[in-house]
């Protein structure tokens, strides 16, 4: 136990405070390339995971973008959502463990996809819709290519791969919130 919280992998007075609480908790984490979101109940012999949702499942979905950003975050979300609730979990709190926490940031967006899935969800935090959109990522990606076509390249190789154009972002992400939607996941 002393081990994990040296590490600052587990804050045990939040954790207890929230198992108190006897509600399934979401638990959300992020790498820099992906988002991982759970839906976790405690048990005495080990936390279960009840439903979860990797951002690289989004590419089977039609998405194109990168997995660890803002848009994937919520989609992410979202999907796990669409999970959760299929399996009849409607409702859990937010458990972000020892990560930093601001309300306009990813672990927020990913925690919103889940609440727009149809998850009743305490928390009043949450980013900028045009931010969860990707239209940032779209504006930055329009004046970059303007500054300099090496440098835009350079930048969104990954995305040029993949056969989209970053000013395109926010179309992708409409279509892959309407395939989530639509799925049964």
């Amino acid at each position: 136990m002393m081990k994990r919280r040296r590490e600052q992998k587990t804050d045990y007075a939040q954790r207890l405070a929230l198992l108190k609480g006897g509600k399934n908790r979401i638990v959300v984490r992020k790498s820099n390339n992906r988002m991982l979101i759970q839906i976790v109940e405690f048990a005495a012999d080990g936390d279960k995971t009840l439903a979860s949702a990797n951002s690289l499942e989004l590419a089977k979905l039609g998405w194109k973008g990168h997995s660890g950003n803002m848009p994937s975050a919520y989609l992410t979300g979202l999907l796990m959502g669409r999970k959760a609730l299929q399996k009849g979990i409607k409702s859990a709190v937010v458990d972000i463990g020892t990560q930093y926490s601001h309300a306009s940031g990813v672990l927020y967006a990913a925690v919103k996809g889940a609440k727009d899935a149809g998850m009743e969800i305490p928390v009043s935090a949450a980013p900028d819709e045009e931010r969860i959109k990707g239209a940032h990522i779209a504006r930055y990606a329009a004046e970059l290519k303007k500054s300099g076509k090496a440098r835009y390249e350079r930048q969104f190789s990954a995305m040029l791969k993949k056969g989209i154009a970053p000013e395109d972002v926010p179309k992708n992400f409409e279509e892959v919130k309407t395939s989530i939607m639509r799925s049964q996941a």
